[in-house]
């Protein structure tokens, strides 16, 4: 079984506090978007919120379950925690909410890539990783964030077992690797809406 855990709590202060996965692009939410690509190459989705109050705003999402963070205020690490205690299959594919763009091909080529590694993580540069667009090993993540010192992803995939995929790797799915792009700003996201943005 394979599961895919999506990250929505994080209180997006780049864009004035608003919902990223509500936004649009080409006439659907991000979330749908995320949605729908991983559907094609996974048996269940886990949205992970800040809590139960956001979790409500899920209600009407077809087959999800979303669950609130169990330890808060902490990042993406504690929303990974979470995550990973829900999921039921051994590899789960992690994304953040922001990436409109996710590839169902790029996503099959990283949970095959995997192999017997505690995680396959895209890298552009030794300095530049996408640990938000990665598959893990469920329980290899469990056993890591059940007792860490560091907040940090980068302190995290390096701990682990990683295998590191250079992205030139992925280009026969997706040559332009739109499956990387993330909306961090309002400015973003006016961009690649207007008719002429090829993202």
């Amino acid at each position: 079984m394979r599961s895919a855990i999506i990250l929505v709590g994080g209180e997006a202060r780049r864009v004035n506090g608003q919902e990223k996965y509500f936004f649009q692009y080409e006439g659907k939410t991000f979330l749908d978007r995320i949605l729908s690509s991983l559907r094609q190459v996974v048996d269940e989705c886990v949205l992970v919120a800040r809590d139960e109050e956001q979790c409500a705003r899920f209600r009407t999402v077809d087959r999800v379950q979303c669950i609130p963070d169990i330890r808060a205020g902490i990042g993406p690490i504690g929303g990974l925690h979470a995550g990973s205690l829900a999921a039921h299959g051994e590899l789960v594919f992690v994304s953040a909410c922001d990436m409109p763009c996710v590839d169902p091909a790029v996503v099959t080529h990283l949970f095959d890539a995997i192999g017997d590694f505690d995680a396959a993580i895209p890298l552009w540069n030794p300095d530049m990783l996408e640990p938000l667009h990665a598959v893990y090993r469920r329980t290899a993540l469990l056993s890591y964030l059940e007792s860490h010192d560091s907040l940090s992803l980068r302190t995290m995939v390096h701990t682990l077992n990683s295998r590191f995929i250079p992205v030139d790797e992925l280009r026969p799915y997706d040559r332009d690797l739109k499956t990387f792009t993330n909306i961090n700003k309002i400015e973003e996201l006016g961009r690649i809406n207007t008719p002429s943005h090829e993202i």
